[in-house]
């Protein structure tokens, strides 16, 4: 999914810069807020464990590459605005160290992989665990389908965005300038390397961390003083009834 410098045209790339800026913003500010000292760690664990997890790329034919990320799990245990910064930062040594990705396209990037990703998953997650136990199968079911559905829905995004450059950027001959290949190659092509490979290792990845994390220190989820909270409601309730 990292798409190289080339792949997108000015109309696409400079857009998304801007997109990204005022999220870098808010996000950072969110991490400083939200995150407890003995959460800060963490955050730096998850910016390796992105890195790390990218670097295995495979590449997709009318594409640009395939791999899983890791943004699904660090929304779901350090918030998405933590994901966004974590991915962002892991993107940004990837492209400025190793050439993975471009200088232009890296706020398509940081899109696709930090926000994309790290939102998706964690509305999905939300959505299907409930107010069920962070303990509970139920949750690892929800950290599971939102791994696979963040990431497959990652890839097609990237997969429009690389679609749309001959329609956007061309000679006054209709020759494409940046993208060769239009939507009828490159969503397909993501989609389909992404939901029946790459997306199940981001779900195994997902389900496997949060259960570790889960049973071992739950107190580092960024949702578990509400889920405490959440609780005692309805003890109370349950005792005034």
């Amino acid at each position: 999914m990292h798409m190289p410098d080339g792949y997108l045209g000015p109309l696409t790339y400079i857009p998304m810069w801007l997109i990204m800026i005022p999220i870098w913003i808010y996000s950072g500010y969110r991490v400083q807020k939200d995150l407890r000292s003995r959460q800060v760690p963490y955050l730096a664990l998850a910016a390796a464990f992105s890195f790390v997890i990218m670097m295995f790329n495979v590449p997709i034919p009318g594409g640009s590459s395939g791999h899983a990320v890791g943004s699904a799990l660090i929304g779901i245990v350090l918030s998405p605005f933590a994901a966004i910064v974590a991915t962002s930062v892991a993107l940004l040594i990837q492209c400025l160290v190793f050439g993975d990705g471009g200088v232009t396209t890296y706020g398509a990037n940081c899109f696709n992989m930090a926000v994309c990703i790290s939102v998706s998953a964690y509305l999905i997650y939300k959505l299907i665990s409930g107010k069920s136990p962070l303990t509970s199968n139920r949750r690892l079911v929800a950290a599971a389908f939102a791994g696979w559905f963040g990431l497959t829905f990652a890839a097609g995004v990237a997969g429009v965005e690389m679609g749309i450059q001959p329609i956007l950027e061309h000679t006054a001959s209709g020759q494409p300038l940046y993208m060769p290949y239009g939507l009828d190659v490159t969503v397909p092509s993501m989609l389909f390397g992404h939901a029946f490979f790459f997306s199940i290792v981001e779900a195994a990845a997902t389900v496997l961390g949060f259960w570790y994390i889960s049973r071992n220190d739950p107190t580092i989820i960024w949702d578990y003083k509400k889920e405490e909270r959440n609780k005692i409601i309805d003890k109370t309730m349950v005792q005034a009834s």
